[in-house]
């Protein structure tokens, strides 16, 4: 988790009474302050949300194999084509 460092921004909310017992009551679980609580859980959340946009590398081989898999034709895929025909609860028949 992040490291003591100081810090210079404030961060204000607004939650609901429910809200905030909810978060009060996952501090004190945790045996964190509630400042404490909030920061190691958004920025843990921040964390898993940047995970996906950051950097990787492929080996040569993987990298052909990517390359060959977005070459390749469609799959054809008979239960989604017979799903996207068929009629759906919104086409029926029009108000009248």
């Amino acid at each position: 988790m992040p490291t003591r460092s100081v810090r210079t921004t404030k961060l204000d909310l607004r939650l609901s009474p429910q809200a905030k017992q909810t978060r009060t009551a996952a501090a004190r679980a945790s045996h964190r302050s509630v400042s404490q609580f909030v920061l190691e859980s958004a920025l843990s959340r921040a964390e898993e949300t940047l995970v996906e946009r950051r950097h990787f590398e492929l080996s040569a081989e993987q990298w052909n194999a990517f390359l060959a898999a977005l070459d390749a034709p469609p799959r054809e895929l008979p239960r989604l084509r017979r799903l996207v025909q068929e009629a759906s609860p919104s086409d029926a028949a029009e108000p009248g």
